[in-house]
């Protein structure tokens, strides 16, 4: 009895041992995702004036991608494009995460599928912890009903940006949230999305960064102390990660959603974000760089969509390099993340990525196949007219969706784009044509009716703010006015551009009888207004 009760032990101990091995041999990851950050904006990419100290020490212990592109040129298509490594038009992810009314508009859904294969849901049942920090933007704050971060495979997460009924957290708090993730892990393999604010509006810089950049003019004042307090959570994980005695065992990456946000002409109202409970400064204030790319946020020039990428992966990615070579896109991480973690992934997968994690570990890598990008914002500025391109080799096609506007560019010699060499090429130009519309050909007309909230908004209205039955507003046409308000078509619509909105269009849209203004002004009143515009900010 005493000889098997030792068996017993000595087996238990073993098992343990070799799980705790196979445990310490799986890396943990670590995805640190910035929000309007340009390519520009690291002085280890040659920024004048900003200091980014912890992300040039990322870089000098890691590699360099300087070929990365996101798949979309604002937020939500393109972290949705990261979690499933699929195309985020096969989702119907068009544009950002609206109010319900205006993704139905564009034929999108309220939420990425949750039934979509995702980053996280994979590594979770191979046995990592998993977890999410900071912004979400898979939904929006006016949507009812969506799935939370945990039917997307995540153990743990504290977001902003969420749905109507989800606790939004204080955008400060995810590199805290992610240290105390990293603490409890116990040796567990581990993988953490990181998602910051920095450098989205509405600014809100710390006072500590604001004292540190005093002697900059205000609108550079801002933007410095705004990049400093994304660059010092990024510190505080690398510390974090190495007080665990994990960091030689971690991947760590840093990339941002899209280029830099577009700089108003003047600097207006502080103006208020409720999902993060916060109010900040305007996009005066986003003097962020490209670091000499055309195009900035909502173009798919390369200016909109090629991003920093970081990777650090001690013993494994060479250090100090800079990787100009390798076609890296989002949709790849999924395949290269799980090939690093030896997750199989299941036969019936079928993602839009490629498996480079040959290039993770200093090999030279060829991309196997075309890149596709589709864009369906608006076109108000002289660079945001593309709305399909393909990248084949070094070669990059940016064309209207019917193809009858094109521009072609040979990155590695043009990574400007600034010179239009699609006559020389003409034979070039019709192959990747044909591409770019037989793809877009494939995808979805309409969204997963599942996937849409059975709420239109998640503002409750009283009785006398409801539109009478025979109403003629509909959600295109409220639509329709909240660009109109957009003064500055940036994107975002401020409560000073929608007070300034004409009253009789103010009440059309909010679906009043058309002489309630006439009948305030008898009063001597004006219409309620709403404490926020009735749409969301362009993400």
């Amino acid at each position: 009895m005493k000889h098997i009760l030792v068996s017993l032990l000595s087996f238990v101990a073993l098992a343990t041992t070799a799980t705790h091995a196979a445990n310490s041999s799986r890396p943990n990851i670590v995805f640190i995702f910035a929000d309007d950050w340009g390519w520009g904006d690291l002085s280890c990419h040659g920024h004048p004036w900003l200091k980014t100290p912890n992300l040039d020490r990322l870089a000098s212990e890691g590699t360099d991608f300087q070929q990365f592109n996101v798949l979309n040129p604002v937020c939500s298509p393109s972290r949705t494009a990261l979690m499933t490594g699929h195309y985020p038009s096969l989702y119907c992810g068009h544009q950002q995460f609206a109010a319900p009314e205006q993704n139905h508009t564009r034929g999108m859904p309220d939420w990425l599928d949750p039934k979509a294969p995702t980053l996280p849901r994979f590594l979770k049942q191979a046995g990592y912890r998993t977890a999410h920090f900071g912004k979400w933007h898979l939904t929006n704050r006016n949507t009812q009903g969506a799935p939370k971060p945990a039917a997307y495979g995540y153990d743990e997460a504290s977001v902003f940006n969420g749905g109507a009924e989800w606790p939004s957290a204080d955008l400060h708090a995810t590199a805290a949230n992610t240290v105390a993730f990293i603490k409890a892990s116990h040796g567990n393999p581990f993988f953490i999305n990181a998602w910051l604010h920095e450098s989205h509006t509405p600014h809100v810089p710390t006072a500590e960064s604001m004292e540190r950049w005093k002697h900059l003019d205000a609108q550079k004042q801002v933007y410095a102390a705004v990049i400093t307090d994304g660059d010092n959570a990024v510190g505080k994980i690398l510390d974090a990660l190495k007080t665990a005695g994990v960091a030689d065992n971690t991947i760590v990456m840093f990339s941002s959603d899209n280029g830099p946000e577009s700089t108003a002409a003047k600097a207006g109202p502080k103006k208020r974000d409720l999902d993060a409970n916060v109010t900040g400064y305007d996009t005066y204030y986003s003097s962020g760089e490209t670091g000499g790319l055309r195009g900035r946020k909502r173009s798919l020039f390369e200016g909109g969509v090629r991003v920093p990428f970081i990777v650090r992966w001690p013993s494994h990615t060479p250090p100090d390099v800079k990787n100009n070579t390798t076609a890296f896109t989002a949709v790849d991480l999924l395949p290269t993340l799980c090939a690093a973690a030896g997750v199989t992934l299941p036969a019936e997968y079928r993602g839009d990525g490629e498996n480079l994690l040959a290039a993770f570990e200093g090999k030279p890598i060829p991309r196997s196949g075309p890149i596709f990008w589709d864009w369906q914002g608006k076109s108000a500025e002289p660079d945001w007219w593309p709305r399909l391109a393909v990248r084949e080799g070094d070669w990059k096609l940016a064309m209207t969706a019917d193809g009858a506007r094109f521009e072609l560019h040979r990155l590695t010699e043009d990574r400007a784009e600034a010179k239009d060499v699609a006559k020389e090429h003409p034979d070039i130009v019709a192959r990747l044509k044909k591409l770019a519309l037989a793809w877009k050909a494939t995808l979805p007309a309409k969204p997963n009716p599942e996937c849409l909230s059975t709420q239109p908004s998640s503002v409750k209205r009283t009785k006398s703010e409801t539109a009478p039955k025979d109403s003629a507003v509909t959600p295109k046409v409220r639509a329709k006015s909240f660009d109109r308000w957009d003064t500055n078509k940036d994107g975002i619509l401020t409560l000073d551009e929608y007070k300034a909105a004409p009253r009789r269009e103010v009440v059309q849209a909010a679906g009043l009888p058309q002489n309630a203004s006439r009948r305030h002004a008898r009063l001597g009143q004006t219409p309620a207004e709403p404490s926020t515009p009735p749409n969301d900010p362009v993400r």
